[in-house]
């Protein structure tokens, strides 16, 4: 999902807000218990097909939207080869803008909506506000997997691009951008870690994160005097 500067003056806001809209009109409808036959009858047919060869490879694909022990790791590094290369505090960034405004959004909405994962063994485990279940099994709405796929990736798109000192191609946006998405959005599906509306907002709410990293000029956020260490990183 990186874009030239050009395109990021130009990015417009409307998707955004059809995108936020539609969120909120998807979590109004499971609070008032619409698509929750849906969301049974989808986990009912994932959780009677797990086959061990393509449940465990579903497993391990789904580390893919796994923020806190494989994404952002990996984004870490390479905003660190990025901070070495240009000498400069910008290239970090990103990594921190990701990390406050997923910690900001997921987090809070997973422990407000109260609802828990299909695999949950106890009553109203469909239902948002679950009565019955608390902690981590009541932290399935949104999908985090699904969003942090969304977000990470966008920033690896956007060191990588600084990394190669040019924009990405159309395969590299897709293979950045896309793909990862599709395997999480499934997977997570799929291994019944979520219910598919949870992955459904999860996709809504990372498209909207990942739309602001992009907008961001990274390069003229105002910044004391840091002894060159504030110079430009990206291109």
């Amino acid at each position: 999902m990186t874009t030239t500067v050009a395109d990021r003056r130009t990015l417009p806001w409307w998707p955004d807000l059809l995108l936020l809209a539609a969120l909120a009109a998807l979590t109004v409808a499971l609070v008032q218990g619409h698509l929750l036959t849906l969301d049974q009858r989808v986990a009912d047919w994932a959780l009677t097909h797990h086959a061990p060869i393509p449940y465990w490879t579903a497993r391990v694909l789904n580390y893919v939207g796994q923020g806190g022990q494989v994404l952002s790791p990996i984004a870490l590094i390479l905003s660190g080869l990025l901070v070495y290369r240009t000498r400069s505090v910008r290239a970090a960034l990103p990594f921190l803008a990701a990390y406050v405004i997923t910690y900001l959004t997921i987090g809070p909405m997973k422990i407000y909506f109260d609802r828990a994962a299909p695999r949950f063994s106890g009553p109203f485990k469909v239902e948002m506000f679950n009565p019955v279940a608390s902690g981590d099994k009541a932290r399935s709405y949104p999908s985090g997997h699904v969003a942090n796929s969304l977000v990470w990736f966008t920033v690896f798109a956007i060191l990588a691009a600084a990394l190669l000192r040019r924009t990405l191609t159309r395969w590299e946006r897709f293979t950045l951008g896309v793909l990862p998405v599709v395997i999480v959005f499934c997977t997570t599906v799929y291994t019944g870690f979520h219910w598919l509306t949870d992955s459904v907002a999860g996709l809504l709410l990372g498209v909207v994160l990942a739309r602001l990293l992009i907008r961001l000029p990274w390069d003229r956020i105002p910044l004391p005097d840091l002894r060159g260490w504030e110079r430009p990183a990206f291109f």
